[in-house]
């Protein structure tokens, strides 16, 4: 995007966005991640009746529902325009949204669309560290981590800046007793009261999604130090892979920064596959089970962890880390305990193996054989611009080696099954991918899912797609000079 009055800046735009949600400008670089901050609450009403009137319990209070009415047009199948119109109810927390066990339910949540709308769009023009977190005060972020770079040299970490300050004595993913005044919203944190890190001496900063408590390794925010709505995503095989990576050296280049984005280490497996491997070593002898997987046990005790498109190993331990996971799912969250734990601790080891022989059969029944190579399972496939993705195994695909974030892959890319296809088709994961080096002029590798255009019809439907599966990113055209040679067409509005 570049306007001729100030705007220079490359990266991906999102949902319709008409600024770059995520990239670079000449002399500043800003990826963002998923948050795990809890930003949004909701809140149990004791609402009373009296003749045509409604109330609300608020500490020894009454105090009256807020009622209005939004209309909304809409056009008909038969091409005429309608109405409906709803029945808004509020109290000061915000509007209903639903009922639990009799009481009303509202939300609270961001409401700052200007601001947001004005913070998204002038960080693309910031030039350093101070301007970014001038634009920053605005607040009006309520769901993304920052990681940020500058020509300078200065990296950052940043959380949310809108986090409402809240009594930490009350669990908060939780709907809290609207009634009770102790669990009203006080006002918004300043930005130096959320974890933040700026110029660690590590040399680095990372996030994937994760909490930000190991953002900079050993220098990274402490956890006792913030309340525990600053984050509920906690860490993840991610964030260890990546602290894996970026703690062993301090000399990257763009080209070996660029591999270790693509490492293909999956931290879950490290710890999940040995007690897949302990349960079958406990079988006893006589269990036809234990005979039937030998051969499976076998090449996951031989693997290292590590993902390739050849690897059987890395199809039978995705194959049925996504089955346990499926499983075992909701088990864990109402045990309270995290999902990779439970799966290493709370499912028994016949469970396990138990698994693992579905997997084989689902294989063998599919593919004629358990033996199948990730490569043969795990495609990328764009066959038209729909809105809603479809898939067909009779054609033409391309085959991906890296895997669901989940597992620990860095280059993330999210499969499974569609309308019963055999093989796994990607639908999340790594979308926009790139490497940015500053200096007197920025230097920059990218790469995108598919392609940029939405036309089938367009040599840029999938024109990047083999380079996506490769990590084999391109380099970015970002000064008119560097465009020399490569404009296919001009556009002026108008003309």
């Amino acid at each position: 995007m570049t306007s001729g009055e100030g705007l220079n800046a490359y990266g991906a735009v999102t949902w319709g966005q008409f600024f770059v949600y995520q990239g670079f400008n000449d002399r500043v670089g800003w990826m963002h991640t998923s948050s795990g901050v809890d930003a949004v609450d909701e809140f149990l009403e004791e609402i009373h009746r009296d003749g045509g009137s409604l109330t609300y319990r608020y500490g020894a209070e009454l105090r009256p529902v807020g009622i209005s009415h939004v209309t909304f047009r809409y056009r008909t199948d038969a091409g005429l325009l309608a109405s409906r119109t709803f029945t808004v109810y509020r109290t000061h927390h915000g509007p209903v949204i639903g009922e639990i066990g009799g009481k009303w339910v509202t939300i609270a949540l961001m409401l700052r669309p200007v601001e947001a709308l004005e913070q998204s769009f002038l960080r693309t023009k910031a030039g350093d560290f101070t301007s970014y977190m001038k634009i920053m005060a605005l607040k009006a972020n309520s769901s993304n981590n920052t990681v940020f770079a500058d020509a300078d040299g200065d990296i950052a970490y940043l959380h949310p800046q809108f986090i409402p300050r809240r009594d930490d004595r009350f669990d908060f993913t939780k709907p809290v007793n609207g009634a009770d005044p102790s669990t009203d919203w006080k006002g918004v944190h300043e930005l130096g009261e959320a974890p933040h890190v700026l110029n660690p001496p590590n040399g680095w900063i990372a996030n994937t999604n994760n909490w930000p408590y190991s953002a900079a390794g050993p220098f990274s925010p402490k956890r006792a130090d913030y309340p525990r709505y600053m984050d509920t995503a906690g860490e993840t095989p991610r964030g260890l892979h990546a602290q894996l990576l970026l703690g062993r050296r301090r000399d990257f280049t763009p080209a070996s920064l660029i591999a270790a984005a693509y490492d293909p280490y999956l931290t879950a497996f490290a710890k999940l596959i040995p007690t897949l491997i302990h349960a079958w070593d406990g079988e006893t002898a006589g269990n036809p089970r234990k005979a039937k997987l030998a051969a499976h046990i076998a090449a996951l005790r031989a693997w290292d962890d590590r993902w390739s498109l050849d690897s059987v190993a890395t199809s039978l331990a995705v194959l049925w880390g996504d089955e346990l996971w499926g499983e075992v799912e909701d088990e864990a969250k109402r045990a309270g305990t995290p999902i990779y734990a439970y799966m290493a601790t709370g499912v028994s080891p016949s469970h396990k193996l138990e698994t693992l022989a579905l997997v084989s059969d689902r294989l063998t029944r599919e593919f004629g054989s358990w033996r199948v190579p990730w490569g043969r399972i795990n495609q990328f496939q764009r066959l038209d611009g729909a809105l809603t993705p479809h898939f067909r195994d009779d054609a033409p695909s391309i085959p991906v080696g890296f895997t669901a974030g989940r597992w620990g892959s860095l280059a993330a890319f999210d499969g499974r099954p569609y309308h019963g296809s055999r093989r796994y088709y990607g639908t999340a994961g790594n979308s926009f991918v790139a490497v940015v080096e500053f200096g007197d002029r920025v230097r920059a590798w990218a790469v995108t899912a598919g392609g940029e255009s939405g036309d089938p019809a367009s040599p840029h439907f999938d024109d990047q797609a083999r380079r996506y599966a490769a990590g084999d990113l391109r380099e970015v055209y970002f000064y008119p000079d560097e465009l020399t040679g490569h404009v296919e067409r001009r556009y002026h509005p108008g003309a």
